[in-house]
């Protein structure tokens, strides 16, 4: 079941992209922000069900905020991507409560309902 999700992202580009790509998957998009203060800004006014979320934001890495988010909002489901990053490893992910890493240039390709609600 597709929900409500925020895009964190640096790129507008990719923030414009990302929302179309979840918009037509059915999803929600509550708000598209470029960085990480921004993003605990939203969370901290509205729990999103779900968050995209770039590794590489220019205040602080996606890690650290997706950490921060999952404390915000324990039940927001993060998943985490990057362009410049291959692979996260799972503990990694366990770590900072992320549910998985897709590269961005498999977004199109992913799914995407099933990544953010197993």
């Amino acid at each position: 079941m597709p929900g409500r999700i925020l895009v964190v992202d640096d790129s507008a580009s990719f923030r414009r992209s990302a929302e179309r790509l979840l918009t037509l998957r059915g999803f929600q998009v509550v708000s598209c922000v470029p960085d990480g203060a921004s993003a605990v800004r939203h969370v901290g006014r509205d729990c999103p069900d779900g968050v995209l979320l770039d590794v590489n934001l220019p205040d602080v890495d996606g890690f650290a905020v997706a950490t921060l988010l999952s404390t915000l909002c324990p039940a927001a489901r993060i998943l985490l991507t990057s362009a410049e990053v291959g692979a996260v490893p799972r503990d990694v992910l366990d770590e900072c409560h992320a549910i998985a890493f897709v590269p961005k240039d498999e977004l199109a390709v992913a799914d995407l309902e099933h990544l953010f609600w197993g």
